[in-house]
């Protein structure tokens, strides 16, 4: 028998829960807070949204074999009659009481992490680069230890809590990418995690509508050192203009990465859309992601690397078995047609929209275009933030298709200031439109020629890429 993630006692302990109805055979063997991902022996949290209200789903968990469910003692109180049918039909599955269903979750588990004192815990946070440096880590720090990381970008305030569940008893590094997109999000999960080490991308503008500012991101993200109690190490970008804030929340030791460090790092060509090629210890390596701000990345998992004792060979290693990261500078190219797609669609703001503007302006070969869709998440800055964007695009040279509500509203306003440019604009991300867009690419791109393909996730514009690939990659 698998023995339990956590006894009855510990669940009852850290998330000061109760036993509405008993089971009488309390285990479970993993969590769920999505009815459609329960399997046998899982723990199932329904959460409470603005528009939904997980408890609903809690037949469906049972029957997909959930053994055990967390329950809101309002919502109990108020649907009893709901709950107790349930039971009687399933009398062997345990309902636990408690006053929140997510924070029930995040400290199940905190306790959870807490049965593994010699894990190496690494949080990976920042406003942008947060997965891709997280994976360049993975690459590297798995040529020496057994390494657990969360699976693409669950990094949330749900999303951390289940990956952490995911920690077994031979895992001797915890490496977990930390996003947040509200106040406190990152004190909370901080505290589920706890980390001994933290790698910090950047400071920008993801999310600024919602904190307000870039000194409220860079307030939120410092609460990712919460835990260090004098022995964390903090891995902070040198020419980040908040790396001296940073620093100062750090109760432990600060480490600086970026262009020079560390000193037995050098650079040695940027390769445009072919990646970046550098020196450690006299050694060649290549890069195979492209674009500067991705080798920024990589000096951020090297300087980690080097402080958890790899050696040149294992770094190196660890580059050469990177694979491509769906959606974060991806680069297909058609066989047919021999046109090159940048594919950049996992997320976007400013300034990672430029990053990539400026990469595709970088390269040297054949005519660029802009796919660029809709920036998601930017409150009272998005019209300005949608300007600053075209104008770089703009700026840029290539030719441009816009996608969404919000990229046509910014178009809109800046008439008169375009020049001579002609933006083709979609004020939508339909499948009608796309269709449109990729009928009027491939009229005009040549073998040769490149495009970038960019906006944020609920835009979904790998939609576009399979269009142009006839079928696409990964989508």
């Amino acid at each position: 028998m698998v023995e339990s993630l956590l006894s009855l006692a510990d669940v009852l302990s850290a998330t000061e829960g109760t036993v509405l109805l008993d089971g009488g055979s309390f285990s479970f063997v993993s969590v769920a807070t999505d009815s459609r991902k329960v399997v046998s022996g899982s723990l199932f949290v329904p959460l409470v949204g603005e528009k939904q209200d997980g408890h609903s789903y809690i037949p469906q968990a049972i029957e997909k074999g959930a053994s055990a469910v967390f329950v809101d003692r309002r919502n109990y109180a108020g649907n009893t009659g709901f709950f107790t049918s349930i039971f009687k039909k399933n009398p062997s599955v345990t309902f636990i009481g408690v006053d929140n269903t997510l924070h029930a979750l995040q400290s199940a588990a905190a306790r959870y992490v807490d049965k593994f004192p010699n894990l190496i815990k690494i949080a990976v946070t920042g406003s942008s680069g947060k997965t891709t440096t997280k994976e360049l880590a993975l690459a590297l720090l798995s040529q020496k230890y057994r390494v657990i990381a969360n699976e693409g970008n669950l990094n949330s305030e749900t999303g951390l809590p289940l990956s952490v569940f995911n920690i077994r008893k031979g895992h001797e590094i915890g490496l977990f990418e930390m996003g947040m997109n509200r106040k406190d999000e990152m004190k909370e999960i901080s505290a589920v995690l706890k980390p001994h080490f933290a790698v910090i991308t950047n400071i920008g503008t993801a999310h600024i509508g919602i904190l307000g500012s870039r000194q409220a991101i860079a307030e939120e993200k410092a609460h990712v050192f919460d835990h260090f109690s004098g022995k964390g190490v903090a891995f902070i970008p040198k020419d980040d203009d908040f790396a001296s804030f940073l620093a100062g929340k750090v109760d432990g030791t600060v480490v600086y990465y970026g262009a020079g460090l560390p000193s037995n790092v050098q650079f040695v060509k940027d390769r445009g859309l072919s990646g970046t090629d550098f020196i450690i210890e006299g050694k060649p390596v290549t890069l195979s992601l492209p674009g500067s701000y991705n080798y920024r990345n990589a000096l951020a998992a090297i300087s980690l690397a080097q402080h958890l004792s790899l050696s040149t060979d294992e770094i190196i290693s660890g580059f050469a078995s990177l694979k491509p990261l769906f959606g974060r500078s991806e680069l297909i190219t058609d066989e047919k047609s021999g046109i090159r797609i940048v594919q950049d669609c996992y997320n976007a703001n400013p300034d990672s929209m430029e990053k990539a503007i400026g990469l595709l302006a970088s390269d040297g070969s054949g005519s660029h275009f802009l796919a660029l869709g809709d920036m998601l998440e930017l409150g009272e800055a998005s019209l300005e933030s949608h300007r600053r964007v075209i104008s770089a695009a703009i700026a840029s040279g290539a030719s441009i298709l816009l996608f969404g509500r919000q990229m046509s509203a910014a178009l809109e306003s800046m008439k008169g200031d375009l020049g001579t440019a002609q933006p083709v604009c979609y004020p939508d991300s339909s499948d009608v439109s796309f269709g449109q867009a990729a009928a009027w690419l491939t009229a005009r791109m040549s073998s040769g020629d490149a495009v970038l393909i960019k906006g944020s996730r609920g835009m979904a514009m790998e939609r576009l890429t399979a269009l142009l690939v006839g079928g696409g990659n990964n989508v």
